[in-house]
């Protein structure tokens, strides 16, 4: 079975490509983008395959 292991990301919103882009190129996918706590910016959701 695949164990995973994940991160919450805060978005800056000019910066938003050049962040994912980041987590992209050490192993994590992207899951998910929601807003942030009290509405404010944007979270997202990453995950990767744990390394054993």
């Amino acid at each position: 079975m695949t164990a995973w292991e994940y991160a919450t990301v805060p978005l800056i919103v000019h910066a938003t490509k050049q962040i994912l882009d980041q987590w992209g190129e050490d192993g994590w996918e992207l899951v998910q983008v929601v807003q942030g706590p009290g509405g404010n910016g944007l979270v997202a959701y990453m995950k990767r395959e744990k390394q054993a």
